[in-house]
């Protein structure tokens, strides 16, 4: 298999480590999406991953905490999703730095830019997290920012549905399924695929997204190999 792109930014959600139990860690859901990180990093592809904390914190919870305490509980929970995945990937034999948006030095190393650029010239993958370091801001607005500064060729959102519809595909049997979008298409029509703060970043920036079902088999491998899948997301 031949790799389409040179260097990609891929964004994973929490709850999809958790599987079915939708709390924690399923190593029987992470083993084949890090086999599938190892296999596209061994075709020559440069690495970046942004990984949500919703498998152990989302929001306030359902209580009245303070936003920013709340989303400051949440980068933490990226911190420990990102140290997971960092040491499934490693025990494959392919080396990982993870990068944190807030110092925490003991544990990661904080966001460089040219640190994690030289990484990748070394042939690490670079796992960015705790989100942009700020409050009232998404894990998508991170992936974002990440691949905008990284320069990534393609921001991947691997998601539990296999594209972007114009309605829910779970409740709507007839929900109408997108081959193609534009950036300004998310932001007019108010699809929730991705945050519009991220939208709006990577359409100025000119990367594109491809959002696609992390479900499907080597879905994240035929995704870098330029194969027909999901929902392409351009200026």
């Amino acid at each position: 298999m031949q790799p389409k792109y040179k260097r990609v930014l891929l964004k994973l959600s929490g709850e999809a480590l958790a599987g079915d139990q939708r709390f924690g860690l399923n190593h029987e859901v992470i083993a084949p999406v890090v086999d599938q990180i190892v296999k596209i990093h061994n075709l020559g592809v440069q690495v970046g991953l942004v990984i949500g904390g919703g498998n152990f914190w989302r929001g306030r919870q359902g209580t009245n905490m303070d936003r920013t305490t709340a989303d400051q509980m949440g980068m933490l929970a990226t911190v420990m999703n990102s140290l997971a995945m960092m040491d499934a990937i490693e025990q494959r034999g392919v080396p990982v730095r993870v990068q944190t948006a807030l110092n925490m030095i003991s544990l990661a190393e904080p966001f460089i830019l040219r640190k994690a650029l030289r990484h990748f010239e070394e042939g690490r993958i670079v796992i960015f997290a705790c989100g942009t370091g700020n409050p009232f801001c998404s894990t998508d607005t991170a992936a974002a920012l990440r691949a905008c500064e990284i320069g990534a060729d393609m921001l991947l959102m691997a998601k539990n549905v296999d594209g972007i519809y114009d309605s829910d595909p779970k409740t709507n049997p007839n929900a109408k399924k997108y081959e193609k979008l534009a950036y300004a298409d998310i932001i007019n029509r108010g699809l929730k695929v991705i945050d519009f703060t991220a939208a709006t970043m990577c359409m100025e920036n000119g990367v594109p997204t491809l959002a696609f079902g992390l479900n499907e088999e080597d879905s994240i491998v035929r995704a870098v190999c330029g194969e027909d899948l999901g929902t392409l997301i351009t200026v």
